[in-house]
């Protein structure tokens, strides 16, 4: 175990910054145990691609980036148990080496098991990845260590829960059968993709619709289970799409000055990058997911149920559409579906829902991006969930509202860390608590 005092840690885009007095670099579960056990207050952090201020503002941290070891397989029950900070990419690979998947994958491979887990990272057409866990090991607030598995009824609280209730160390999934689709990929008007959201939930196995504001544009993703021998006509589209992300940043540099000229880049990107179709095939990781993130983002993304969505997309569409307004959103806003579950904090709690990812192209400036305060202010009125890992205002008394079982979580969380060793000062407002409390 390393340990390093006094230093300053800075997240991914370098806009949230704190002073430490002890950061620690793990690479076993006892190392784990005594660092939290010896400490007043701590966080854990890993690759720091949260858009969310939850991974650090303490006295203590640890970085977990090193406990990454791949401990056991199990292939009667297919399940694979890994340490918290093993990278997605890692584990996604070693599962498919031995024929299996994970079938609900997010869109980048470069976080952290543990991290992804804690914020309820998910993909489309599935569940959250963290309903795919079938046991964990949770580090307690005084370094013991709790065991929970699938019969437990302390899963449904820990599936996701921000790392407030204990530190996950030890994480076992079961994967499934891997499988192939056929992704095909196209523009569609909003008139077209909109009404068809069930009916296409229905008959495919993925979908995911990448939404154009100020375009009246949709891209959809279908994909469809096939036999990996099964012969396509690969198209790619051109050459130069793969410079997308060159093109935005250069399109969206002056748009924190002057937010209307999103609305002219948006259907330059459109007309440049998102009015080709592409087919292609490959297993669910290879075909759908982002093996890299060129520029970092600043991200906000909120949860409504599916029957809402329609309401909700118009009203947004009409809202951002105003050039009263200075919500101009870049694109683009990336639009999946959940299926419901019975985790306390999931955005898909007892319901089927989609969720609306909105990006700031720049990082340095998204403080002042003011499509985030209106896409929120929208998504709570009609009791919308934002995401744990990325950016909003909402707190206690908002989320409260829009959780059904908020206070239940809440009071565990008291119950297992009483003194609020896992509370940072963005997590104490969402609470409603100190940051730490004096030990007796």
């Amino acid at each position: 175990m390393k340990q390093n005092k006094n230093g300053t840690w800075t997240s991914w885009n370098e806009n949230v910054i704190y002073n430490y007095k002890s950061l620690y670099t793990i690479t076993s579960e006892s190392e784990l145990q005594e660092v939290i056990k010896n400490a007043k207050e701590v966080r854990l952090f890993g690759s720091k691609q949260s858009s969310a201020d939850i991974a650090s503002g303490t006295t203590t941290l640890i970085d977990i980036k090193s406990y990454n070891k791949i401990l056991a397989f199990n292939d009667e029950q297919h399940t694979v148990t890994v340490q918290s900070g093993v990278i997605l990419k890692d584990l996604l690979e070693a599962i498919e080496a031995k024929g299996w998947c994970i079938p609900c994958l997010p869109d980048i491979n470069t976080i952290t098991v543990g991290g992804a887990l804690a914020t309820g990272t998910h993909g489309t057409s599935g569940k959250l990845l963290s309903e795919y866990m079938s046991k964990c090991r949770l580090v307690m607030a005084d370094g013991s260590i709790k065991e929970i598995t699938e019969k437990d009824d302390l899963m449904n609280a820990v599936r996701v829960s921000l790392g407030v209730l204990g530190m996950m160390s030890e994480i076992t999934f079961t994967c499934q059968p891997i499988y192939t689709l056929h992704v095909k990929e196209r523009p569609e008007s909003d008139t077209e993709w909109l009404p068809k959201i069930k009916e296409r939930l229905i008959k495919h196995d993925f979908l995911r619709i990448l939404w154009l504001p100020h375009t009246d544009k949709g891209y959809v993703i279908t994909g469809d289970k096939i036999n990996p021998d099964t012969d396509i006509e690969e198209n790619m589209g051109p050459a130069f799409l793969k410079h997308r992300r060159t093109a935005s940043k250069i399109l969206y540099k002056y748009t924190h000055i002057f937010p209307w000229l999103t609305a002219i880049a948006n259907k330059i990107l459109y007309k440049g990058f998102f009015s080709s179709s592409k087919e292609h095939k490959g297993t669910l990781y290879q075909a759908t997911v982002t093996k890299s993130r060129g520029s970092t983002l600043e991200l906000a993304e909120w949860t409504i149920g599916l029957d809402k969505f329609v309401t909700v997309f118009e009203e947004l569409k009409t809202e951002i559409n105003k050039w009263s307004n200075k919500s101009f959103i870049h694109i683009p806003m990336d639009v999946r579906f959940i299926q419901k579950d019975s985790s306390w904090l999931s955005y898909a709690y007892n319901e089927d829902t989609v969720t609306m990812g909105c990006v700031s192209r720049n990082a340095a400036t998204a403080d002042t991006y003011e499509a985030f305060k209106s896409i929120e202010k929208i998504f709570l009125k009609h009791g919308g969930k934002p995401h744990w890992g990325k950016r909003f205002a909402a707190k206690d008394e908002a989320l409260s509202k829009v959780y059904s079982k908020w206070e239940d979580f809440k009071l565990l969380r008291n119950n297992l860390d009483p003194n609020n060793k896992f509370l940072n000062p963005y997590l104490a407002k969402i609470f409603n608590e100190k940051q730490s409390k004096k030990v007796a």
